[in-house]
């Protein structure tokens, strides 16, 4: 079988696609991979086709971002180009292949695939199918409300897809004789063989996707076989297991905030008078560049990954992306998050939910006394351990990259 996979974004994005990519060559089918220029270096080590995308924009997003230039006008641009430079590049693609493999972020996919009539599995790393059980993962979660209910919440979120992206793909979808979408939500959802990449031991399901959808839930796709550099690793692991005093991991992944130094700076105070020990992952914003690493601050700058990391940790603060909060929870250790953006709300309170940790907190407001409350909290309250490892044990047992695989191949034999 020849299947093409698409997706774009941060390397939590990526790195699952990658590894979906190595377990289907294994199992003796062609892949191509239509992915950001950024990430052509780390796919080479893969054996796959790679084309680089002609409609991805991830550096100068994340440019931006650095900056504080990012708003939501630029964002609608941004997806909008991508969408029409997508229906030019991908339609080719697929004529090609058999299989379509795609993110939901990846707007005009379904158009792709119905113009070629080929299957089309779309894939989701937390629960961004339409319901009425939970609000929409991209929005910051409410309390329980009996005006601003899930159902809509849901329909305000329709309403802004539709506003972001109906007219631009029904003007394409016009160019290739398709008749026009009326709610792109619904519309991709229904459309499609959608595949949720998270765990069911972590996220949530509704009842009612079962009579609007088509959709299974495998699991987190993790990404264990990239490269690092040994030598950074070595000297990391010389810093946590030089003494036993608790050791704090933090990190924003690729996401960044003007107040991620003010933050860093709290945290070193906080572990200097606790006698914590803090590693400070950089990741792509260079987060931690105003502090100086010393006898209780590790300042990690080479990407090492996470399953070496965290399991050797006693706790992890992150922004909440669905790649990091899972590999924390696999590893079976307490975590708080920090939620900027998407779905890290979500996972937030799903950590709050299933008592992984604490209530998030918000890094922009929050003080460096009730920080200092929900580190010790976090590090000291024994019922965040003892449900981290129990989920971690469920989340193991789980086999994300080998269901996707299962059901991709089911598809071509129905």
């Amino acid at each position: 079988m020849k299947i093409l996979l698409v997706t774009r974004g941060s390397q939590g994005d990526v790195l699952p696609y990658l590894a979906i990519a190595r377990e289907l060559v294994e199992r003796g089918h062609e892949v191509t991979m239509n992915l950001p220029h950024v990430f052509e270096e780390m796919a080479k080590k893969y054996p796959v086709k790679v084309v680089l995308q002609d409609f991805d924009n991830i550096g100068g997003m994340m440019a931006d971002a650095a900056e504080n230039k990012q708003s939501f006008k630029r964002i609608v641009e941004w997806t909008r180009d991508a969408i029409d430079k997508q229906f030019v590049q991908v339609i080719p693609l697929l004529e090609q292949n058999d299989v379509l493999v795609a993110a939901n972020t990846e707007f005009a996919a379904t158009g792709i695939a119905e113009y070629c009539k080929k299957p089309f599995v779309r894939t989701a790393f937390a629960p961004f199918l339409p319901g009425e059980k939970m609000p929409p993962p991209a929005f910051p979660y409410p309390k329980p409300n009996p005006i601003f209910t899930p159902k809509l919440l849901w329909l305000m979120m329709n309403r802004v897809s539709n506003y972001m992206v109906k007219d631009t793909i029904n003007k394409n979808r016009a160019k290739y004789g398709l008749a026009p979408i009326r709610n792109f939500g619904q519309d991709a959802g229904k459309n499609s063989d959608n595949f949720l990449l998270y765990s069911q031991y972590l996220g949530h399901t509704d009842p009612v996707w079962d009579e609007r959808f088509r959709w299974n839930i495998g699991g987190y796709c993790f990404n264990d076989t990239f490269e690092y550099d040994e030598e950074a690793y070595r000297e990391l692991m010389a810093f946590i297991n030089k003494d036993q005093t608790p050791v704090l991991f933090f990190t924003l992944g690729s996401c960044t905030t003007k107040d991620r130094e003010r933050f860093c700076g709290m945290l070193a105070r906080i572990c200097e008078r606790k006698q914590y020990r803090l590693v400070v992952g950089s990741g792509w914003a260079k987060t931690g560049a105003s502090l100086q690493g010393n006898e209780q601050l590790f300042l990690m700058h080479k990407p090492i990954p996470h399953h070496l990391i965290f399991p050797h940790c006693d706790a992890v603060i992150h922004h909440g992306g669905s790649g990091t909060t899972h590999s924390v929870a696999r590893a079976g250790v307490p975590q708080l998050i920090t939620p900027l953006l998407l779905d890290q709300p979500y996972w937030a309170y799903r950590v709050q939910v299933l008592g992984l940790g604490p209530a998030r907190v918000k890094i922009a407001k929050v003080s460096e006394d009730e920080l200092e409350e929900k580190m010790a909290d976090l590090v000291n309250n024994p019922d965040y351990k003892k449900n981290a490892v129990a989920v971690a044990e469920k989340i193991k047992s789980e086999k994300g990259i080998e269901k996707l695989c299962d059901y991709i191949e089911q598809l071509r034999k129905d």
